[in-house]
């Protein structure tokens, strides 16, 4: 055989050209073949060609080792076939962008058409390259072929070094949104179909799609900037409510606008700034506007307005809170109206020697009950019973009632009006929705404890002279006062519930007694007994002469009751009693129903010849009845509705020099008269700070009660904590100030209950 002989190499600077390899040359023809596919793709030919053949192609290069050859031509064949689309099919439409922004829809038309195509290709030519995507691919760590068109069609189309793409694209859309928001109407199919292309193209090693870069920072910046001028212009223009509605239907605009051809992801960060552009910025304009600003639909009942400025607020921070503190001063503002009534008024009768009237506690309660319960109606309806709404508004209520001083004698009046007439017809279900409205008022009061007095003294004369109208509803006021202060606020008054249960069994008793008794009693005498730590009674009793009869029948009585009760003590309070008198005119008999201090006045006209008068300084010496006492007993029986006497000279006033005569001439259709006395309904000045002196006392000792409890139980305590739990303990009745708590310890001190620790006279320790 012969044997193979090795070539010498020639010599010199000219080689001849080698020949290609086998290998290489398949590599032309397969590469050939599977361009020609790639460009008949593009043409829109796929049709004519062979799935199997392009396949076998892609494969085998891949095989053979040309996949980087591969990858790369099918990357510079489809880079040369979009820039020739954009030459061909954009760039022409570019300039319809600068001459009319209507017409700029045709760039996102054109750009979108040749998106389509664009994928559509990239999906076959992917289905043909699918081995080496598969294979090639992840070892070199190169984007897929799908994903390498994308980047493709965003470096050459829209971001194209060539062409000013980018810019008329972004130009375009942002144009359509801003002709759409000035009411135009734009193609927003094309709108939505550029920024699903924007959204599926990516950044290079990046989640995020080139929408967010390219596109919604601009468009958030000029939509900041045509918020700004437009909330300028629109607070200048329209009235809060009208300004309200355009910016709520901006809200809904962009959302719908970004549902409908954005992304949901862009619409916080547009109503971010729709919010801060159009609320945050025009709080305080919008609330202090002149014209139907916060004041004036609060004042007009404006639900829905209000409705709306509470959700529009709510978006932003602090806006809860402006609004809150709006209401608020509103609401101050009325409370100050109203106490300002009460005093003018105050001031006016005091003027005119009149006492303030029970008619103006009333007004003042209703007026208060009303603002509340408008209150309650804009809580519920506009504020969407927001708890922080609920607090401000409380807040407001509670600090403009505890303004007035009269404020627990006027709400303790105004129940003792309900109780004693405005109940009558009404059923259980009213009783109770007006007794809780009551009780919510009652919540508002620092001064329970001023309150309690005030509330002692009426439901007293309810239940002695029988003025009222349903027991139940008595209790269930109580009830309602116990829940909101506990047992120990209405024990007394529950007392003076016992004493008149009680009273029955004890006048039964009594007229047993009687029938055995060697000197009765000339007349019908009924005694209520009450135990006088319950009762708001006098310590000293009203002085009062009582005529020989009515003190035969009180020492009978007295006999009665020492004999089963030993030990203890009857006190005669005549200011608490009543009389039923037979009295006799010209033209018939009427039976006169007086208060006890009436009818020892008229007893001194029963010996007196026809037409002589008594003058006002012998009744007083007769009676023995205090000025004030008897001045208002004449006005009841002289200067009211039913006149028993007749007074000269004839006026309102009692005067020491007037003189008085019995009205034979009286003439009433009725039988039964009820005379009641004429009194001061709300307390003079005087008497106000004769009751402020008694709280005040009343305080010092709950005070002092709440510290001895407080040390007691925990033996060694600092100043700091003490006074916070004393203030704790106390705040049910009233609020004590820091001075109050300090002079009580320091008398605490002095009577030997606690003392200081050594060493530190901030601590005080208790002393058994």
């Amino acid at each position: 055989m012969a044997s193979l002989q090795g070539r010498r190499p020639v010599r010199g600077k000219i080689r001849p050209p080698q020949r290609k390899t086998n290998t290489e040359s398949q590599f032309d023809k397969t590469w050939s073949t599977l361009a020609n596919a790639i460009i008949t793709i593009h043409e829109q030919k796929a049709y004519t060609l062979s799935y199997e053949e392009v396949y076998r192609c892609g494969y085998n290069l891949v095989i053979h080792k040309y996949g980087e050859r591969l990858y790369n031509g099918v990357k510079d064949l489809i880079e040369e076939h979009l820039e020739s689309e954009a030459e061909k099919k954009i760039v022409p439409v570019l300039g319809l962008a600068d001459t009319s922004p209507a017409e700029g829809v045709q760039v996102l038309k054109a750009i979108q058409k040749l998106w389509k195509h664009h994928v559509t290709c990239l999906l076959m030519i992917s289905d043909i390259l699918v081995h080496m995507d598969k294979n090639y691919v992840p070892q070199s760590r190169l984007p897929r072929t799908y994903d390498m068109g994308l980047f493709l069609f965003r470096d050459t189309i829209i971001r194209s070094p060539k062409h000013p793409i980018h810019s008329h694209l972004q130009m375009v859309l942002l144009n359509q949104i801003t002709m759409e928001r000035r009411g135009d109407v734009i193609d927003r199919g094309a709108i939505k179909s550029c920024t699903e292309m924007l959204l599926e193209m990516k950044e290079n090693n990046s989640v995020d799609s080139i929408y967010v870069s390219d596109f919604e920072v601009l468009f958030v910046e000029t939509s900041r900037e045509f918020y700004r001028v437009e909330s300028d212009d629109l607070v200048r223009q329209f009235d809060p409510p009208e300004y309200m509605r355009k910016v709520e239907s901006r809200l809904d605009e962009e959302q719908l606008r970004c549902s409908h051809y954005l992304t949901e992801k862009t619409e916080p960060k547009i109503r971010q700034i729709v919010e801060q552009e159009m609320i945050a910025k025009h709080l305080k304009n919008v609330m202090e506007m002149e014209n139907w600003g916060l004041k004036q639909l609060l004042v007009n009942n404006r639900l829905q307005d209000l409705e709306r400025m509470y959700r529009l607020f709510s978006r932003v921070t602090n806006g809860s809170k402006e609004l809150q503190e709006g209401v608020s001063s509103f609401l101050k503002e009325c409370g100050k109206a109203i106490n300002a009534n009460v005093r003018e008024s105050s001031i006016e009768n005091t003027e005119k020697g009149v006492p303030l009237g029970v008619a103006l506690a009333l007004r003042w309660v209703q007026e208060v009950l009303d603002l509340k319960e408008k209150f309650d109606i804009i809580l519920v309806s506009a504020f969407a019973k927001d708890k922080s709404f609920e607090t401000a508004i409380n807040s407001a209520f509670e600090s403009f009632v505890n303004l007035n001083p009269k404020a627990p004698e006027f709400m303790s009046l105004f129940i003792d009006n309900k109780l004693k007439k405005d109940f009558k017809g009404k059923s259980d279900d009213e009783v109770d929705t007006i007794l809780n409205k009551t009780t919510t008022l009652f919540r508002f009061l620092s001064d329970r404890d001023v309150f309690e007095r005030y509330y002692k003294q009426h439901l007293s004369n309810r239940l002695l002279h029988g003025k009222s109208i349903s027991d139940e509803a008595e209790r269930g006021m109580i009830t309602k006062l116990k829940i909101e202060c506990g047992y120990q606020f209405t024990t007394k008054l529950e007392g003076m519930f016992t004493d008149m249960r009680v009273l029955t069994d004890t006048m039964t008793s009594f007229k047993e007694f009687l029938t055995n008794a060697v000197e009765p009693p000339p007349f019908e005498l009924n005694v209520t007994v009450l135990t006088s730590t319950f009762w708001p009674v006098p310590t000293t009793p009203v002085s009062c002469n009582l005529p020989g009869d009515f003190l035969a029948a009180t020492r009978v009585f007295e006999r009665f009751y020492t004999s089963r009760h030993n030990g203890r003590k009857l006190t005669w309070h005549t200011t608490m009693g009543n009389v039923d008198l037979r009295a006799t005119f010209n033209a018939r008999k009427h039976e006169l129903s007086v208060s006890t201090m009436a009818a020892v006045v008229l007893l001194l006209f029963n010996n007196l010849p026809d037409g002589e008068a008594l003058s006002y300084a012998t009744i007083e010496q007769e009676t023995g009845m205090p000025p004030e006492h008897l001045k208002r007993t004449l006005q009841s029986i002289a200067c009211g509705k039913f006149k028993i006497l007749i007074k000269e000279p004839k006026s309102r006033d009692i005067g020491d020099m007037d003189t008085f005569k019995f009205n034979a001439a009286f003439q009433e259709k009725l039988s039964r008269i009820k005379i009641q006395t004429v009194a001061s309904k709300v307390e003079t000045a005087v008497e106000l700070k004769e009751t402020q002196e008694k709280v005040e006392d009343a305080r010092k000792h709950m005070a002092e009660a709440a510290i001895v409890r407080v040390m007691k139980n925990r033996k060694s305590l600092d100043h700091n904590n003490l006074v916070a739990e004393v203030i704790s303990q106390l705040q049910g009745r009233f609020n004590p100030a820091p001075s109050l708590i300090k002079k009580r310890i320091e008398a605490l001190i002095e009577r030997e209950y606690l003392e200081r620790a050594p060493g530190d006279r901030t601590i005080y320790n208790y002393m058994a």
